[in-house]
């Protein structure tokens, strides 16, 4: 079996063996699930870690701000470095750096420390490419979409996982507790790596374009800061606009760098080209939409009842209300192989943004009872499922085999940011209607909230319409 040439040379690559094969596949999937779970425990443990170290929420929030952050600037490196002959040992050291950070964050160490072993945590979002690329190399073709699908799902469904369980062990334990359960995981994440991640193909190589990526972190940090940091946006507009547009410079800078690399972190005219472009544009608007409404039911549901409407959930019965879109989420993507060979992948995507859009209508018109947030987190993740599983086939059908990494990095950065701004723009609109004097926003708030997300799901759906009738146009020309 070869793969892509690199430099006109076939690449040797290995499948494994079919009963190595059993068992890389799942070992892919729990790796995918640990990072992405870990990577969200600082959701739900905001408001212990603000009591438990006697620090304010906003200071608390970057205990979730700063794994993402890592995890962004971290994914397009580990991408490049994973395209390269040494990805075993790039996974195997990311993962060693997860584990480090998650013991930092169970040792009664000041705040700080905490913000570095989260950090480290985050590092780990990057690995969610890697596994792909792996999947790709080493397993038949079918096999491998099918686990890319997978792999891409669980790493959102990670979320629903995360958030519950950690949300019980706080209020078991304590926030130690919590952060242990994710050095517990993450360790026998390495372990599992260490038995089970074989080598990349022969004849591979990856240089790190270093310029590159220290402009795209300084920019990432920009766009995730400000996605952050609400207050600035309502308290100096001329310096969050100032510092948008800084982070707008540097993101061409870091274009014009890449383009002129002959090594580049991402291969930027990869990423111009039409389907990839497209779906990333898709992935983006789609990733606000997704987020903001994640959000908000989540936010709806711990609402005290004194403020005229909520349920006044704890935070653990609250995460309860992402078991649907966790169970959900993993169905679509189940089924979604299975449907792609009847319905092209853009097709699949422009359905799946009209179910999350359909989970926004349900939220906007029906939410005084439990249950309907139930049923609304359910279409979320069935949507979100379906949107996650196909993503991988409209970029990787244009893409190199020795690419595949790189190639859904960008992607995953792509969609960071989208949640990012997903969760910065709910907080934006909640805080509009909030009225002077209120601790809560008015209900209506929730309602434009939800329909700024079925905007946003409509442009997903046209750009992802858009995508198939080109991909028709070439297929049947």
């Amino acid at each position: 079996m070869t793969g892509q040439p690199v430099g006109g040379v076939p690449v040797k690559a290995f499948p494994v063996a079919r009963s190595e094969a059993r068992l890389l596949v799942p070992a892919l999937m729990f790796i995918a699930l640990v990072v992405a779970a870990v990577a969200s425990l600082g959701a739900p443990l905001i408001t212990s870690v603000a009591t438990s170290f006697h620090v304010s929420l906003g200071s608390a929030q970057w205990t979730l701000t700063v794994a993402l952050l890592s995890g962004a600037v971290a994914t397009p490196v580990l991408g490049r470095l994973g395209a390269g002959p040494h990805r075993r040992a790039t996974i195997l050291v990311t993962l060693a750096v997860v584990v480090a950070g998650s013991a930092l964050t169970v040792l009664p160490l000041p705040f700080a420390w905490l913000l570095v072993g989260r950090a480290a945590q985050g590092v780990g979002l990057g690995l969610t490419a890697l596994m792909m690329g792996v999947a790709r190399d080493h397993l038949p073709e079918a096999r491998s979409a099918a686990t890319i699908a997978l792999i891409s799902v669980v790493s959102i469904i990670g979320v629903g996982v995360g958030y519950p369980l950690a949300g019980l062990l706080a209020q078991l334990g304590g926030v130690r507790a919590a952060y242990g359960f994710g050095l517990l995981v993450t360790a026998v994440a390495f372990l599992t790596a260490w038995r089970s991640m074989p080598e990349a193909p022969e004849g591979r190589s990856a240089h790190v374009d270093v310029a590159g990526a220290v402009v795209l972190a300084a920019a990432l940090l920009l766009v995730l800061f400000l996605a952050g940091e609400r207050n600035l946006w309502s308290r100096h507009l001329a310096v969050a606009a100032g510092l948008a547009v800084v982070a707008v410079v540097l993101l061409c800078v870091w274009a014009v760098i890449e383009l002129r690399s002959t090594t580049p972190l991402v291969d930027v005219r990869a990423v111009r080209h039409p389907a990839v472009a497209g779906a990333n544009l898709a992935m983006f608007v789609g990733g606000i939409g997704m987020y903001l409404l994640l959000t908000l039911i989540t936010r709806y549901a711990q609402t005290p009842h004194g403020a005229g409407y909520g349920f006044g959930l704890t935070t653990f019965v609250a995460g309860l209300v992402l078991i649907p879109f966790s169970v959900l989420g993993f169905v679509a993507g189940k089924l979604t192989p299975r449907v792609r060979t009847r319905i092209a992948d853009p097709l699949l995507l422009a359905g799946s943004a009209v179910v999350v859009g359909g989970g926004f209508a349900l939220f906007a018109a029906a939410r005084s009872d439990l249950a309907e947030l139930f049923v609304a987190m359910g279409v979320l993740g069935f949507g979100v499922g379906g949107f996650s599983a196909a993503m991988p086939g409209v970029i990787l059908a244009v893409t190199p085999k020795s690419e595949t990494s790189s190639a859904m990095s960008f992607n995953y950065v792509v969609r960071s940011v989208g949640y990012s701004l997903g969760s910065a723009i709910g907080g934006l609109i909640l805080a509009a209607g909030t009225g002077p004097g209120h601790l809560f926003p008015d209900d209506s708030a929730y309602t434009t909230a939800a329909l700024v997300g079925i905007g946003a799901m409509a442009i997903t759906t046209l750009t992802s319409l858009a995508l198939a009738r080109r991909r028709s146009s070439e297929t049947n020309p």
